[in-house]
Protein backbone atom coordinates (compact mmCIF):
# COMPACT_ATOMS: atom_id res chain seq x y z
CA UNK A 1 0.00 0.00 0.00
CA UNK A 2 1.53 3.20 -0.93
CA UNK A 3 2.47 5.49 2.19
CA UNK A 4 1.01 9.55 1.74
CA UNK A 5 4.05 11.79 2.94
CA UNK A 6 3.11 13.70 6.43
CA UNK A 7 3.60 16.39 4.52
CA UNK A 8 1.54 16.00 1.48
CA UNK A 9 -0.69 15.30 4.05
CA UNK A 10 -0.74 18.66 5.79
CA UNK A 11 -1.19 20.12 2.93
CA UNK A 12 -4.14 18.16 1.86
CA UNK A 13 -5.54 19.26 5.33
CA UNK A 14 -4.58 23.01 5.18
CA UNK A 15 -6.78 22.83 1.75
CA UNK A 16 -9.75 20.98 3.47
CA UNK A 17 -9.45 23.41 6.25
CA UNK A 18 -9.26 26.62 3.37
CA UNK A 19 -12.23 25.51 1.66
CA UNK A 20 -14.50 24.55 4.59
CA UNK A 21 -13.66 28.61 5.51
CA UNK A 22 -14.57 29.54 2.26
CA UNK A 23 -17.70 28.24 2.41
CA UNK A 24 -18.83 29.44 5.42
CA UNK A 25 -17.71 33.33 4.71
CA UNK A 26 -19.32 33.37 1.02
CA UNK A 27 -22.36 31.31 1.14
CA UNK A 28 -25.66 33.85 0.68
CA UNK A 29 -27.15 34.62 3.91
CA UNK A 30 -30.37 34.26 1.92
CA UNK A 31 -29.68 30.31 2.41
CA UNK A 32 -30.79 28.48 5.89
CA UNK A 33 -27.94 25.89 5.50
CA UNK A 34 -25.29 28.29 6.17
CA UNK A 35 -22.41 27.00 8.58
CA UNK A 36 -23.23 29.50 11.11
CA UNK A 37 -21.52 28.69 14.58
CA UNK A 38 -23.70 29.11 17.89
CA UNK A 39 -21.58 29.79 20.76
CA UNK A 40 -23.01 26.82 23.47
CA UNK A 41 -25.66 28.16 25.59
CA UNK A 42 -24.13 29.42 29.04
CA UNK A 43 -24.53 27.47 32.09
CA UNK A 44 -24.25 27.99 35.79
CA UNK A 45 -20.88 28.16 36.72
CA UNK A 46 -19.62 29.96 33.27
CA UNK A 47 -17.31 32.66 32.90
CA UNK A 48 -18.55 36.12 31.60
CA UNK A 49 -15.55 38.13 30.64
CA UNK A 50 -16.77 42.21 30.76
CA UNK A 51 -14.68 44.65 29.58
CA UNK A 52 -14.62 48.34 27.66
CA UNK A 53 -13.20 47.55 23.84
CA UNK A 54 -14.33 51.74 23.62
CA UNK A 55 -15.41 54.57 25.72
CA UNK A 56 -14.43 54.65 29.35
CA UNK A 57 -17.62 53.33 31.75
CA UNK A 58 -17.86 54.39 35.65
CA UNK A 59 -16.92 51.17 37.79
CA UNK A 60 -20.26 51.00 40.02
CA UNK A 61 -22.03 50.14 36.61
CA UNK A 62 -20.07 47.23 35.78
CA UNK A 63 -20.50 46.05 39.60
CA UNK A 64 -23.62 46.16 39.51
CA UNK A 65 -23.84 44.40 36.82
CA UNK A 66 -21.29 41.49 37.56
CA UNK A 67 -23.91 41.18 41.16
CA UNK A 68 -26.65 40.51 38.63
CA UNK A 69 -24.62 38.35 36.64
CA UNK A 70 -23.01 36.31 39.06
CA UNK A 71 -27.02 36.19 41.45
CA UNK A 72 -28.05 34.14 38.09
CA UNK A 73 -25.16 31.57 39.09
CA UNK A 74 -22.64 32.88 36.03
CA UNK A 75 -18.58 33.48 37.17
CA UNK A 76 -17.49 37.39 36.29
CA UNK A 77 -14.10 38.31 34.98
CA UNK A 78 -13.42 42.12 35.03
CA UNK A 79 -11.03 42.34 32.39
CA UNK A 80 -7.64 44.65 33.34
CA UNK A 81 -8.53 47.54 31.83
CA UNK A 82 -11.81 48.07 32.26
CA UNK A 83 -11.92 51.19 34.11
CA UNK A 84 -8.93 52.55 32.23
CA UNK A 85 -9.48 56.14 30.80
CA UNK A 86 -6.96 57.16 27.72
CA UNK A 87 -8.37 60.32 26.20
CA UNK A 88 -12.02 59.36 25.03
CA UNK A 89 -11.42 55.99 24.80
CA UNK A 90 -10.97 53.57 28.32
CA UNK A 91 -7.34 52.44 27.06
CA UNK A 92 -4.91 52.44 24.76
CA UNK A 93 -5.42 50.62 21.19
CA UNK A 94 -2.88 48.08 22.68
CA UNK A 95 -4.56 47.55 26.36
CA UNK A 96 -8.65 47.49 25.11
CA UNK A 97 -6.56 44.94 22.48
CA UNK A 98 -5.29 42.74 24.98
CA UNK A 99 -7.98 42.79 27.22
CA UNK A 100 -10.18 41.06 24.10
CA UNK A 101 -7.71 38.53 23.03
CA UNK A 102 -7.46 37.58 27.07
CA UNK A 103 -11.03 36.96 26.91
CA UNK A 104 -11.47 35.40 23.25
CA UNK A 105 -8.76 33.20 23.88
CA UNK A 106 -9.13 32.31 27.54
CA UNK A 107 -10.80 28.48 27.41
CA UNK A 108 -12.98 29.11 30.58
CA UNK A 109 -14.80 32.18 29.37
CA UNK A 110 -18.03 31.51 27.77
CA UNK A 111 -19.43 34.89 26.79
CA UNK A 112 -17.98 38.81 26.61
CA UNK A 113 -19.79 41.58 27.78
CA UNK A 114 -19.18 45.01 26.51
CA UNK A 115 -19.69 47.06 28.89
CA UNK A 116 -20.65 50.11 26.65
CA UNK A 117 -20.29 51.75 22.96
CA UNK A 118 -18.82 54.86 22.37
CA UNK A 119 -16.13 54.45 19.97
CA UNK A 120 -12.77 52.43 19.04
CA UNK A 121 -14.22 48.97 18.48
CA UNK A 122 -12.57 49.75 14.67
CA UNK A 123 -8.51 50.15 16.15
CA UNK A 124 -8.96 46.63 16.59
CA UNK A 125 -10.61 44.63 14.27
CA UNK A 126 -7.71 43.54 11.89
CA UNK A 127 -6.32 41.94 15.14
CA UNK A 128 -8.74 40.09 16.58
CA UNK A 129 -9.43 38.82 12.93
CA UNK A 130 -6.37 37.41 13.09
CA UNK A 131 -7.35 34.96 16.40
CA UNK A 132 -9.03 31.73 15.78
CA UNK A 133 -12.31 32.73 16.96
CA UNK A 134 -14.24 29.78 15.43
CA UNK A 135 -12.33 27.34 17.77
CA UNK A 136 -13.66 28.47 21.22
CA UNK A 137 -16.80 30.52 20.01
CA UNK A 138 -17.85 32.84 23.14
CA UNK A 139 -21.03 35.11 22.73
CA UNK A 140 -20.67 38.53 22.21
CA UNK A 141 -22.69 40.75 23.70
CA UNK A 142 -23.29 44.72 22.89
CA UNK A 143 -24.42 47.44 20.94
CA UNK A 144 -23.39 50.98 19.27
CA UNK A 145 -19.99 50.88 18.20
CA UNK A 146 -19.85 47.05 19.45
CA UNK A 147 -21.43 46.69 16.05
CA UNK A 148 -18.07 46.45 14.88
CA UNK A 149 -17.59 43.51 17.06
CA UNK A 150 -20.51 41.83 15.60
CA UNK A 151 -19.54 42.41 12.21
CA UNK A 152 -16.10 40.69 13.06
CA UNK A 153 -17.89 37.38 14.90
CA UNK A 154 -20.60 37.43 11.44
CA UNK A 155 -17.26 37.55 8.73
CA UNK A 156 -16.19 34.53 10.72
CA UNK A 157 -19.38 32.99 10.64
CA UNK A 158 -20.33 32.90 14.42
CA UNK A 159 -23.59 34.59 15.77
CA UNK A 160 -23.30 37.02 18.42
CA UNK A 161 -26.11 39.22 20.36
CA UNK A 162 -26.86 42.75 19.79
CA UNK A 163 -28.14 44.05 22.80
CA UNK A 164 -28.08 46.91 25.54
CA UNK A 165 -24.83 46.09 27.93
CA UNK A 166 -23.86 47.22 31.87
CA UNK A 167 -26.05 49.75 32.69
CA UNK A 168 -29.09 48.23 31.74
CA UNK A 169 -28.31 44.49 32.96
CA UNK A 170 -27.13 45.61 35.95
CA UNK A 171 -31.02 46.40 36.56
CA UNK A 172 -31.79 42.99 36.66
CA UNK A 173 -35.35 41.47 36.52
CA UNK A 174 -36.63 44.97 37.01
CA UNK A 175 -36.12 45.91 33.27
CA UNK A 176 -37.95 43.49 30.96
CA UNK A 177 -35.43 43.38 28.28
CA UNK A 178 -33.24 41.70 30.73
CA UNK A 179 -34.94 38.03 30.92
CA UNK A 180 -35.15 37.78 27.13
CA UNK A 181 -31.52 38.50 27.21
CA UNK A 182 -30.36 35.75 29.65
CA UNK A 183 -33.00 32.93 28.19
CA UNK A 184 -31.19 33.90 25.02
CA UNK A 185 -27.97 33.33 25.97
CA UNK A 186 -29.20 30.13 27.47
CA UNK A 187 -30.62 28.90 24.14
CA UNK A 188 -33.81 30.24 23.94
CA UNK A 189 -34.73 31.91 20.63
CA UNK A 190 -37.68 34.66 21.12
CA UNK A 191 -40.55 35.98 18.84
CA UNK A 192 -41.13 40.19 19.02
CA UNK A 193 -44.09 41.70 17.26
CA UNK A 194 -44.63 45.72 17.07
CA UNK A 195 -47.03 47.78 15.49
CA UNK A 196 -47.05 48.17 12.30
CA UNK A 197 -46.48 51.75 10.52
CA UNK A 198 -47.66 53.08 7.92
CA UNK A 199 -44.39 53.72 6.32
CA UNK A 200 -43.83 50.09 6.52
CA UNK A 201 -43.76 48.38 3.30
CA UNK A 202 -45.75 44.78 3.41
CA UNK A 203 -44.84 41.55 2.66
CA UNK A 204 -42.61 38.12 4.11
CA UNK A 205 -38.64 37.75 4.25
CA UNK A 206 -36.33 35.34 5.45
CA UNK A 207 -32.38 35.28 5.66
CA UNK A 208 -29.73 35.83 8.55
CA UNK A 209 -30.16 38.84 10.52
CA UNK A 210 -27.62 40.93 10.04
CA UNK A 211 -27.02 44.56 11.00
CA UNK A 212 -26.32 47.27 14.07
CA UNK A 213 -25.27 50.70 14.27
CA UNK A 214 -26.07 52.41 11.19
CA UNK A 215 -22.88 54.92 11.01
CA UNK A 216 -20.60 52.11 12.12
CA UNK A 217 -21.60 49.16 9.84
CA UNK A 218 -21.84 52.02 6.93
CA UNK A 219 -18.07 52.77 7.66
CA UNK A 220 -17.16 48.85 7.27
CA UNK A 221 -18.66 49.05 3.47
CA UNK A 222 -15.71 46.94 1.06
CA UNK A 223 -13.77 45.89 4.35
CA UNK A 224 -13.33 42.34 5.15
CA UNK A 225 -15.99 43.51 7.93
CA UNK A 226 -18.98 44.33 5.65
CA UNK A 227 -21.98 43.12 7.05
CA UNK A 228 -24.66 43.85 4.25
CA UNK A 229 -24.85 41.11 2.53
CA UNK A 230 -27.21 39.81 -0.08
CA UNK A 231 -29.81 37.96 0.97
CA UNK A 232 -29.90 39.09 5.03
CA UNK A 233 -32.49 40.87 6.61
CA UNK A 234 -31.02 43.66 7.49
CA UNK A 235 -31.23 46.20 10.97
CA UNK A 236 -30.39 49.54 11.03
CA UNK A 237 -30.70 51.63 14.49
CA UNK A 238 -28.28 55.25 15.21
CA UNK A 239 -28.43 58.24 17.43
CA UNK A 240 -27.21 61.68 17.80
CA UNK A 241 -27.17 62.14 13.66
CA UNK A 242 -28.91 64.77 11.84
CA UNK A 243 -31.37 64.09 9.74
CA UNK A 244 -29.22 65.02 6.40
CA UNK A 245 -26.33 62.93 7.65
CA UNK A 246 -28.55 59.80 7.68
CA UNK A 247 -29.44 60.55 4.88
CA UNK A 248 -25.85 60.83 3.15
CA UNK A 249 -24.96 57.12 4.35
CA UNK A 250 -28.40 55.89 3.06
CA UNK A 251 -27.94 56.82 -0.81
CA UNK A 252 -24.44 55.79 -0.46
CA UNK A 253 -26.00 52.72 0.08
CA UNK A 254 -28.53 53.13 -2.74
CA UNK A 255 -25.66 54.13 -4.93
CA UNK A 256 -23.33 51.38 -3.79
CA UNK A 257 -26.05 49.01 -4.78
CA UNK A 258 -25.50 47.74 -0.91
CA UNK A 259 -29.17 47.19 -0.40
CA UNK A 260 -30.14 46.03 -3.69
CA UNK A 261 -29.92 42.11 -3.07
CA UNK A 262 -31.48 41.86 0.64
CA UNK A 263 -34.38 40.51 1.38
CA UNK A 264 -35.79 43.01 4.30
CA UNK A 265 -35.13 45.58 6.15
CA UNK A 266 -35.70 46.42 9.58
CA UNK A 267 -35.58 50.13 10.61
CA UNK A 268 -35.15 50.35 14.72
CA UNK A 269 -35.33 53.81 16.71
CA UNK A 270 -33.28 56.59 15.69
CA UNK A 271 -32.85 59.09 18.59
CA UNK A 272 -31.47 62.41 19.76
CA UNK A 273 -31.82 64.37 16.71
CA UNK A 274 -33.48 67.49 15.40
CA UNK A 275 -35.88 68.31 11.97
CA UNK A 276 -34.32 70.20 9.83
CA UNK A 277 -35.65 72.63 6.94
CA UNK A 278 -36.30 69.47 4.23
CA UNK A 279 -37.74 66.96 7.06
CA UNK A 280 -40.14 67.22 9.69
CA UNK A 281 -38.93 63.43 11.35
CA UNK A 282 -35.67 61.00 10.28
CA UNK A 283 -38.60 58.39 9.33
CA UNK A 284 -40.16 60.33 6.47
CA UNK A 285 -36.74 60.82 5.19
CA UNK A 286 -36.07 57.35 5.50
CA UNK A 287 -39.59 56.39 3.61
CA UNK A 288 -38.51 58.83 0.58
CA UNK A 289 -34.72 57.56 0.68
CA UNK A 290 -36.31 53.80 0.41
CA UNK A 291 -39.12 54.69 -1.66
CA UNK A 292 -37.63 52.27 -4.75
CA UNK A 293 -37.51 49.18 -2.39
CA UNK A 294 -39.97 46.54 -3.32
CA UNK A 295 -38.80 44.13 -0.40
CA UNK A 296 -40.63 43.92 3.22
CA UNK A 297 -39.49 46.97 5.16
CA UNK A 298 -40.48 47.86 8.57
CA UNK A 299 -40.31 50.93 10.97
CA UNK A 300 -40.14 51.19 14.46
CA UNK A 301 -38.55 48.14 15.84
CA UNK A 302 -37.69 48.59 19.76
CA UNK A 303 -34.02 48.22 18.50
CA UNK A 304 -31.64 51.06 19.40
CA UNK A 305 -30.33 54.00 21.97
CA UNK A 306 -33.67 53.18 23.75
CA UNK A 307 -34.71 52.06 27.40
CA UNK A 308 -36.65 49.39 25.49
CA UNK A 309 -34.06 47.62 23.22
CA UNK A 310 -34.79 44.14 22.20
CA UNK A 311 -31.70 41.52 22.51
CA UNK A 312 -31.96 40.06 18.51
CA UNK A 313 -28.86 37.73 17.21
CA UNK A 314 -27.07 37.87 14.64
CA UNK A 315 -26.76 36.13 11.89
CA UNK A 316 -29.59 33.90 13.26
CA UNK A 317 -32.15 32.89 10.69
CA UNK A 318 -35.02 35.38 10.64
CA UNK A 319 -38.68 35.28 9.40
CA UNK A 320 -39.68 39.23 9.00
CA UNK A 321 -43.88 39.41 8.96
CA UNK A 322 -45.27 42.83 8.33
CA UNK A 323 -48.81 42.68 8.24
CA UNK A 324 -51.25 45.80 7.95
CA UNK A 325 -51.43 46.09 11.62
CA UNK A 326 -48.59 44.11 13.33
CA UNK A 327 -45.05 43.52 12.16
CA UNK A 328 -43.58 39.73 13.57
CA UNK A 329 -39.97 38.91 14.23
CA UNK A 330 -39.29 35.40 14.60
CA UNK A 331 -35.63 33.89 15.21
CA UNK A 332 -34.69 30.36 14.88
CA UNK A 333 -31.36 28.26 14.41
Amino acid sequence: MTRIPRSRIADMAMLALTITVLIVFFMTPGQKSTGIIYPAPLRPGDKIAILAPAGPIERGVVDSAATVLRERGYRVDIMPHTFGKHGHFSGTHAERLADLRAAFTDPDVRAILCARGGYGVVHNLDSLAALPLRDDPKWVIGFSDISALHALMASRGIASIHSSMAKQIALGDAHPDNPTLMAMLEGTMPTYRWAASPLDHRGRAEGRLLGGNLAVIADLIATPFDIIRPGCILFIEDVSEPIYKIERIMYQLRLSGALDHIHGLILGQFTDYRPDDNHESMELMLSEALEPYRIPIAFGAPIGHVDHNIPVMESAWATLDVGPDQVTLRLER
